[in-house]
């Protein structure tokens, strides 16, 4: 029998010796790894729940290097495919002093950039940097930071309900939502359906790409709060759509971020590859580990990239939620761990460090009041009779990024003021904060954390989303609370619940873009630039084009 490629290959972490390239296929069987001509890597696959995968380690590579590979299964080759119109994909090895280039977007609906789907979703960004990277030659480090809601678990579109429908008709009845994903084989399709369009498909196998998720990989307002948490448990089939849901994702997306070092290290690694048969059993017992005790596992990731630090954080699975005593860090977006891990790693040292947190650590301001607010409230600040209204605010207005967490602002807030001081070692040319979520894309400053003038520069930039554009209605309610007007209603309601100043001080340049957008962001020793693209003139084989250009 003749085994074929079912998703994949996908180019992962990337070293300056290493590279990782993942694959599922239909049926067990070898992997082989083909760079420029030599046989570099081999893997036999593993299985989870009746699908079957491979993590390929490349080793010895030279430093800087972008040479073709092909994939093998057993004898046969199936990567490149026969008659792609696309060039050789590539393996890319860093080069730790060459500039460094970032892609960066999240909340992606795939389309395949259909008339119909363009009309609700916009064009599709990921497509869309595809074909400008098929004539577009990449000089120096290039990497692509998928940062939250990769696959949209429960906003589904025609093609999976249609599975969906199909799937389930045979199966008993086990209350599960018509509409949305819970087993483990919906996710490995609701993956399949995401990567599989050809242009798509060619990127990721191509550009070395890092992954954390956010809610709708596993549910919208995952982890919103103890009430959200609390109801959600009530639901019979939510037990089953978490467990497959982190199990999913630790096969498609996290297995694939760590170093060999780091791999060699991971408990689950080891007793996949361990088992005999299907190790189902073993990632749903980390699954479920990991949605009870979110200390029991990490799934923030750091890569240093020559003088570039990149930090991708969960700021998701891991959140404290106690609502009792916010100020002690009973709630925070990181948990205890989480902080600690970030803290150990804001060091100076590298000339840029880059926080990747799916949910904006600072939003337009008069948000980031009213979500400071709303926890105070949720908290008691208001007495008890307000609690409960202002936890269905919560839920209903989304209230629940780093303002929302004020003991996590603050202390993230002190933690990167001590680096812009040089009080952790040498002062960085600059902290960025790189996320997504909200669906509009901006660049917010920071301003006076104490370092001399000309230090370091601390900036959040926003790139979201990468096809799932805001409806007009809410382009105008987003509008509104950038204004002046609204800005002063919400510093006024979080000084009357009392919530102490967070330390940091910022302002959006510029206007929001409510469009379609992905980001990068350059490195050139000290000096960094920021560009957004967009796709204004839509298509299917249209060329994205510049839509802003900042020095950070």
């Amino acid at each position: 029998m003749t085994v074929s490629l079912r998703l994949g290959p996908l180019l992962r972490h990337v070293g300056e010796t290493t590279a990782t390239v993942w694959v599922e296929t239909d049926a067990p069987c070898h992997v082989r790894i083909r760079v420029d001509g030599e046989v570099t890597a081999t893997a036999a696959t593993f299985t989870v729940h009746g699908h079957h995968y491979a993590v390929c380690e490349i080793e010895g590579l030279p430093s800087g290097s972008a040479l073709p590979y092909e994939v093998y299964l057993d004898d046969d080759r199936v990567w490149p495919e026969p008659h792609s119109a696309f060039p050789p994909s590539v393996v890319r090895t860093v080069d730790p002093q060459a500039p460094t280039h970032l892609l960066y977007g999240s909340c992606r609906t795939p389309t395949g950039d259909a008339p119909e789907g363009v009309v609700r979703y916009g064009p599709d960004m990921l497509r869309a940097t595809a074909r400008r990277l098929v004539g577009e030659p990449v000089e120096g480090n290039l990497l692509l930071l998928l940062i939250g809601d990769q696959v949209y678990a429960d906003e589904i579109q025609e093609p999976m309900r249609a599975f969906l429908a199909r799937t389930r008709s045979a199966a008993p009845d086990d209350g599960a939502p018509a509409d949305e994903v819970v087993h483990y084989d919906e996710y490995a399709e609701l993956y399949r359906q995401a990567w599989i369009d050809p242009q798509v498909r060619w990127l990721l196998s191509t550009v070395p790409t890092l992954m954390v998720f956010d809610d709708h990989d596993v549910r919208d307002d995952w982890n919103t709060s103890a009430a959200w948490r609390g109801a959600m448990d009530e639901r019979p089939w939510w037990r089953a759509r978490v467990t497959n849901g982190l199990g999913a994702y630790w096969v498609y997306q996290h297995v694939g971020n760590l170093s060999p070092a780091r791999r060699e290290k991971d408990p689950l690694w080891a007793r996949v590859r361990e088992a005999r048969g299907d190790a189902a059993e073993a990632v749903d017992d980390l699954a479920r580990r990991a949605h009870d005790d979110p200390s029991s596992y990490r799934w923030s990731h750091q890569h240093d990239v020559g003088p570039v630090r990149i930090l991708m954080a969960d700021t998701r699975c891991a959140r404290a939620l106690d609502e009792e005593a916010p100020a002690s860090g009973s709630r925070s977006i990181l948990g205890a761990e989480g902080h600690e891990w970030l803290d150990e790693r804001l060091t100076g040292g590298p000339d840029h460090v880059v926080v990747a947190s799916t949910v904006p650590v600072l939003l337009p301001p008069a948000v980031q009041y009213l979500e400071a607010w709303n926890e105070a409230v949720c908290a008691g600040a208001w007495g008890q009779a307000a609690r409960g209204p202002a936890e269905r605010l919560r839920q209903a207005l989304d209230l629940e990024h780093w303002g929302a967490f004020q003991y996590s602002l603050r202390r993230l807030a002190a933690g990167v003021g001590e680096l812009a001081r040089g009080e952790r070692g040498p002062a960085p040319a600059t902290v960025l904060l790189l996320s997504g979520d909200v669906h509009f894309s901006y660049l917010a400053r920071v301003r006076g954390l104490g370092g001399a003038e000309g230090a370091t520069r601390v900036t959040q930039l926003v790139s979201s989303p990468l096809c799932n554009q805001l409806p007009v209605k809410l382009r105008r309610m987003a509008r509104l609370s950038i204004s002046r007007p609204f800005h002063l209603a919400g510093r006024i309601l979080s000084g009357l619940a009392r919530v102490p100043r967070s330390g940091l001080r910022w302002s959006l340049e510029g206007r929001p873009y409510f469009g379609n957008t992905i980001g990068e962001v350059s490195f050139d020793g000290r000096a960094a630039e920021a560009v957004w693209y967009h796709h204004p003139d839509g298509g299917p084989d249209a060329l994205p084009r510049v839509q802003t250009r900042i020095a950070v």
